[in-house]
This record gives structure tokens, sequence and C-alpha cells, in this order.
């Protein structure tokens, strides 16, 4: 069994073709999107159709939060992309689960950790306000009691927009990193692949090229006056700026 992960498209067409065009060559069995979905300023309507269609959100986001109503903050850039949206999409957000398993309850997806779409699972603040990698007992706490069982399972998120992989206790951790925004200074489209052979999933981490400049120049163009730059900037730079 294949099963191709994404997470955090955040309103981001260009970068989505090309994920997109990866995962049909790859020909999974099954498609995991971990939310973030339009909440970005590369053509949002159009990476929703395009998810819509053809890798419809497992789980929600915490910005799809945002778009939902289900938390306050940031009304203006919450109004511009349901202004663009189909109507029903914040409803539609609202109904995600915070968690989804599947192969035989192999797999366990999310966006932030099983517990919350807020909530970092694999990364944990400091006191100084930076971050550094998740402890054992942080990582098991944040599975929520999800454990391993013989094969070994694996629990998918994005979120941190950070390509990381760890194992606990026999259950593979891995955040397959962004389709948008990325923040290692790299603007590479990310996209995980997760193998099932011989009772044990592999996984792999996708890198995709696509058409950042044309991103870019979408959101300087289109994206609201107090966004536009700053999208334009992170998507050219793969760095927040």
């Amino acid at each position: 069994m294949r099963i191709a992960v994404l997470s955090d498209v955040h309103g981001n067409a260009f970068a989505l073709r090309a994920v997109l065009d990866d995962i049909r060559a790859a020909s999974p069995d099954l498609i995991l999107n971990l939310g973030d979905t339009v909440w970005g300023a590369a053509d949002p309507a159009a990476a929703w159709a395009l998810q819509a269609e053809f890798a419809p959100p497992s789980v929600r986001g915490n910005t799809d939060e945002r778009v939902a109503g289900l938390r306050d903050g940031r009304e203006g850039m919450r109004e511009w992309l349901r202004s663009h949206l189909p109507p029903d999409l914040p409803a539609r957000l609202a109904d995600l689960p915070v968690r989804l398993d599947v192969a035989g309850g192999e797999v366990r997806a999310a966006h932030g950790s099983p517990r919350s779409a807020w909530e970092d699972l694999m990364l944990t603040g400091t006191p100084a306000g930076r971050t550094r990698p998740a402890r054992f007992a942080e990582l098991r706490e944040r599975l929520d009691g999800f454990t391993a069982d013989g094969g070994g399972q694996v629990c998918v998120v994005g979120h941190t927009h950070r390509e990381m992989l760890a194992v606990v206790d026999g259950v593979t951790v891995m955040n397959v990193g962004p389709v948008s925004r990325q923040k290692d200074g790299l603007p590479l489209a990310r996209w995980g692949l997760l193998t099932r052979r011989a009772g044990c999933w592999t996984p792999e981490f996708r890198r995709t090229a696509y058409d950042v400049a044309g991103a870019a120049a979408w959101a300087r163009e289109h994206a609201p006056s107090q966004a536009a730059a700053f999208e334009a900037a992170w998507l050219s730079a793969g760095r927040e700026p």
C-alpha cells in the first residue's frame, strides 16, 4: 500500500499543481491532506478547487479553523479569503476532524498533533521563544494513546513547516513538510510518501520544484495590500520574512 501525504497548501495553487503531478506519477492508493488548505495568497480559489477535486482535506488545520470562524483573529485576511471561496467552505472546514486513522488503524493523520491543530507534535517551545525537538515523553503524551502494534504505526503531521522524522516506542512520527510557505530557505514544495511492504511502513520525503516566480507575482498583484509583499517575499525566499 502507498499513501501520499501533503500538508499546508496555504492557498498556493502553483505549488499544489506541481505536487499533484508528482503524486499522480507515484500512483498512491490513498491521498491524505493534513490541512491549512487556503490561508494564503497565491490563487487560493484555484488551490481550493484543486484540493476539492483531487485531494480533499482529511483533517482540519489551525488556519482552517480561522477560515471557519472557530478561532478569532486576522479578520481582514479571513474576509478576503471568504470573498474568493465557495460560501459553504467555512462549514466544510469546521466539520473536518482533528485526527483520522486509516490503513486499518496503522496510520494516524493530524495537522498539528492528534490532540489539537494548534499543537506542535515534534517541536517544543522554550522560555527564550525558540523551539527544540520534542523529547520522547512529550511525543508520547501528544500522540494521545497512539501506540505501536506489531508492524509499527505511523503518525503523519504538518503545521510546523519542517521535514522531521522520529521513532518513539515503535511509532514512526513524520512531519511531511509544507506544500507552501517553507521555512528553511529552500522554496521547493514538500510532501511525503508512505509505502507498506512486508508488514512495515517506509516513509519518504519528496520535494518538488514549482513556478515560485509565478506564485509570488500572483500574490503581489492580487493579495490584500497588507499581505501582498509579505506573501511574495516568503514564497520567493522559502523563508518567512
